[in-house]
């Protein structure tokens, strides 16, 4: 069954003034519909359009969850926090998981006609060699066993503009474009460009089983031909060592010793190592048939996101 959301019809984007939930608003707006956005008062509005609607509140205040719903025929649910770590690890575990609770709760109540809910390719299991795909999922979709009409969809590495944190991979876009990455762990990326991304959110929405879930991924990348594309569009020399993953641990440890003093996030972790253990390679095939994905080459994406450094003042 196709879903259009008609003239009238309202969506609620959470985790709206983040990297991705920003792009699902653009691509809203860019095909008029009505959005509203769930954001913090202290939350960061630059790359929101200044004629969103914009309901305060936390998603941790199921009140403030149930108001920002009303009136709402659609929900996506893009909010999450990707840190790798926190000072407080508590902090991702109550906006991934009681901020997630409560908004499906208000949705349930509210009786919104779909969801679409980004979860990430970290929650898929890979396999060393293999390349990942949906039958790989781990268990995360309680709420759709509780009836609720739900699509799951998993960015895999998003790049691209509006990285305004940035994100995790965005650092290593600036680090590397800086020349500040003289050594690099022999790992891989599945990178797509985020506006992508943002349409394969709609394309999901409108022709998205229920129940299911969606790689929304790009290209499989070598992490040291991501460096070496990197150093060639910034006019720098591209690292030669490769580094094994065993020995970077303890500065990891140190790194995150240092980071819970200061309160600066560390740009290597323990759980980031964890995750270079195998490629993060997936396909996108299921989504690229059901719904309609696509995806342009993943040098745009790179193109897109330097470029946006570089008016931001990141990159040289």
């Amino acid at each position: 069954m196709t879903v259009e959301i008609e003239a009238g019809d309202r969506a609620l984007v959470t985790g709206a003034s983040g990297f991705v939930g920003s792009a699902v608003v653009a691509a809203l707006r860019a095909g008029g519909k009505s959005v509203r956005t769930l954001l913090r008062a202290t939350s960061p509005r630059d790359n929101l359009p200044p004629d969103v609607e914009i309901a305060i509140g936390d998603l941790r205040d199921p009140a403030a969850m149930k108001a920002a719903m009303r009136g709402v025929r659609y929900l996506f649910h893009v909010a999450a926090d990707y840190r790798l770590w926190a000072r407080d690890p508590g902090e991702i575990v109550a906006a991934n998981v009681e901020g997630t609770r409560n908004a499906m709760e208000a949705a349930a109540a509210a009786g919104v006609a779909r969801i679409v809910y980004t979860s990430s390719v970290a929650t898929l299991a890979l396999r060393a060699g293999a390349i990942g795909d949906e039958r790989a999922g781990l268990d995360e979709a309680q709420a759709i066993g509780q009836g609720l009409p739900a699509v799951i969809v998993n960015p895999s590495t998003p790049i691209g503009p509006r990285d305004r944190r940035p994100t995790p991979t965005g650092r290593i876009l600036v680090e590397a474009a800086n020349g500040r990455m003289p050594a690099y762990v022999d790992t891989g990326l599945n990178l797509v460009h985020v506006d992508d991304v943002a349409a394969g959110h709609l394309a999901a929405l409108a022709r998205g089983r229920i129940g299911e879930r969606y790689i929304l991924g790009g290209d499989n990348v070598a992490f040291g031909d991501l460096l070496a594309t990197i150093a060639a569009a910034t006019g720098g020399k591209p690292p030669r060592v490769r580094l094994p993953r065993a020995p970077l641990f303890p500065l990891a440890f140190a790194a995150e010793a240092v980071a819970r003093i200061t309160g600066r996030e560390p740009f290597i972790t323990a759980d980031g190592l964890r995750m270079a253990k195998n490629r993060m390679f997936f396909t996108s095939a299921k989504a690229e048939r059901e719904i309609g994905y696509v995806h342009r080459p993943w040098r745009e994406g790179l193109d897109d996101a330097l470029a946006w450094f570089r008016v931001k003042g990141l990159i040289p």
